[in-house]
Formats: C-alpha cells, structure tokens, sequence
C-alpha cells in the first residue's frame, strides 16, 4: 500500500469568472487578452509600448487580436485591441507594431494548436536570454519548462521581416517557450491563460537562477526527476489552472478591462 495518500489529481474544469461569463466567446477572449496585459504591468514587467500578445479570434482561425502600437499595457482594454489577418491586413482597431505582425503571425500559422502567444522584455528573462541558455531545473517550478523549451541562437534585434518571424516559430517548433537571445522570452498556450502563466514562470525562474548562481554552484535535478516533475505541472491545463486566478483578480479589481 503506498504510504503516502496524496496523489496529483486532475485539473479541474474552467470556470469562467462571473464579469465575462455573460460575454459573447470573441467578448470573453479579448476580455481575457486585455487582463493578461494589466497582470503584466502590475508585475512590473512590461517595458514602455514594447512587448505584445496575441489571441487566435475563436471564430476565424486565421485572424489574431493583439496590442495596437502605442498603447501601454496598464491602458489596454477589450475595445482597444486590434483584429489582423495572417497577412498583415489590420480589421479592427489601431496600427500594430510591426515585430508584433511578423512574431506573432508565423507563431500563429506554424502552430494552429496555440491560442496565444506571449511575447516581451521583463527584466530578468531578458538578463538570461543574453546567456543563450536553456533554463535548468534546479527547483520544482521551473521543471514545468523542462524539455519543452529552446534558445533562438540568432542575435535577434528588431523583428521586422516575415523570415525571421518564421525562423522563430521554426525554433519554437512544438515547444511552450522560447528564449531569444539578445531579445527576450516568448510562450504560447492553447488558451490566454496558459501562455500568461509559462510567461510569468520564465521570468520567475530567470530571476531564481540568476539569484542561485550569483551565490555560489547550483546544484539541478537529475533528468528524470525533472521530467517526473513536467509531467505533473507542465501539462496545458495545468498552465491554464495556474493562470486564471491571475486574470480572474484584474477581472474583478478592474472591470472596466472587459470594456
């Protein structure tokens, strides 16, 4: 008999917060989309108008809404984001960035599992991405990353050409995160809340590890253990659990968001 009674148990069921659940589902996705931009300002980890995220619209697969250029994340609402095709053509709302369109739109049709894709400079995740190297697992949390996540070896400045965006998605491949050297960490999620939460960890588990080796040698789990690990809190729906709470409490401290 095994000793110990308490077992990880299935995810459960999403549960849509009561301010957007009357919402029409384009309504509640940007509702989504707008509060996930709030949470990373409160964070502290937007950087001026730089940095976007996207949300696959749920009724045409080949549109995404995203930040329009020049608004920073504190000020996003609902009504605010831009709808844009896979070819750059702009249907609602303001001008986008343009590293936003050629990101953004290669993710999105090389990878038509993903909702959302993440995409900034927060301070420690950008100090790690100039390290070029993977994030390793040397505590539980970061495990969920563990084998699901690569290095863009190119030195990426400015994003503004189609081939660079699809090299990025090439890179990416079936992965949750991305770190792009000289630039900053991406993730993606079958759902707003997924990709929110991988991109909140890679910050977290950047700042961590840069804390643990500026203290000395750093001890990481051995490989199996690690994998054990992912495979209990790296799953999508366990991303998603992990980020609705963080949108549900912009949500409910600031319903004008679904506006």
């Amino acid at each position: 008999m095994n000793a110990n009674p308490f077992r990880f148990g299935p995810v459960p069921a999403a549960d849509d917060d009561e301010l957007i659940a009357t919402l029409a589902p384009r309504a509640q996705l940007k509702a989504r989309l707008a509060a996930a931009f709030r949470l990373l300002h409160q964070l502290g980890m937007s950087q001026g108008v730089a940095g976007h995220l996207s949300a696959r619209d749920p009724e045409h697969e080949d549109r995404f809404w995203v930040n329009p250029f020049g608004v920073g994340y504190g000020e996003l609402r609902a009504s605010l984001l831009s709808l844009v095709t896979l070819e750059g053509v702009v249907l609602e709302g303001g001008p986008i960035n343009a590293a936003a369109f050629a990101i953004h739109a290669a993710v999105h049709r090389a990878r038509p599992d993903v909702a959302c894709v993440a995409h900034g400079h927060p301070e420690h995740a950008t100090a790690w991405c100039a390290l070029g190297r993977p994030l390793d697992p040397i505590n539980q949390d970061v495990c969920a990353l563990y084998g699901d996540h690569a290095v863009f070896e190119e030195d990426s400045g400015l994003v503004l050409g189609l081939e660079e965006g699809a090299r990025i998605a090439a890179a990416l491949g079936g992965q949750k995160a991305l770190l792009l050297r000289n630039h900053g960490p991406l993730s993606v999620g079958r759902s707003v809340e997924e990709a929110l939460w991988w991109f909140v960890l890679i910050e977290r588990s950047a700042r961590i590890q840069l804390l643990a080796e500026a203290a000395g040698r750093v001890h990481t789990l051995p490989p199996e253990q690690a994998r054990s690990i992912a495979r209990g809190i790296g799953t999508p729906a366990f991303g998603a659990f992990q980020g609705r709470p963080l949108l549900r409490q912009v949500l409910r401290s600031q319903p004008e968001v679904a506006s």
